[in-house]
């Protein structure tokens, strides 16, 4: 049984929490392209995550092939 703290936390068991770290990050957009629906990028390229909650095969590509390395799953 779950506690309410962790449904909050974990909304959906299907998705898998995606980060980014801003310091490691160089604004290459990768991530956008793969996620369109999860990330967008700002007017420099920088991406701005609007929803966490990534299909795990989505954020296995995405941090793939992130050229900086600076997507991670939370």
């Amino acid at each position: 049984m779950s506690s309410h703290s962790e449904s909050r936390t974990r909304p959906d068991e299907d998705t898998v929490d995606l980060r980014v770290d801003r310091v490691a990050c160089t604004g290459h957009g990768v991530c956008a392209g793969v996620l369109p629906r999860n990330i967008e990028l700002d007017e420099w390229g920088y991406p701005i995550v609007r929803d966490s909650s990534v299909d795990p095969a989505k954020a296995a590509t995405a941090i793939r092939l992130c050229p900086a390395r600076a997507l991670y799953r939370a």
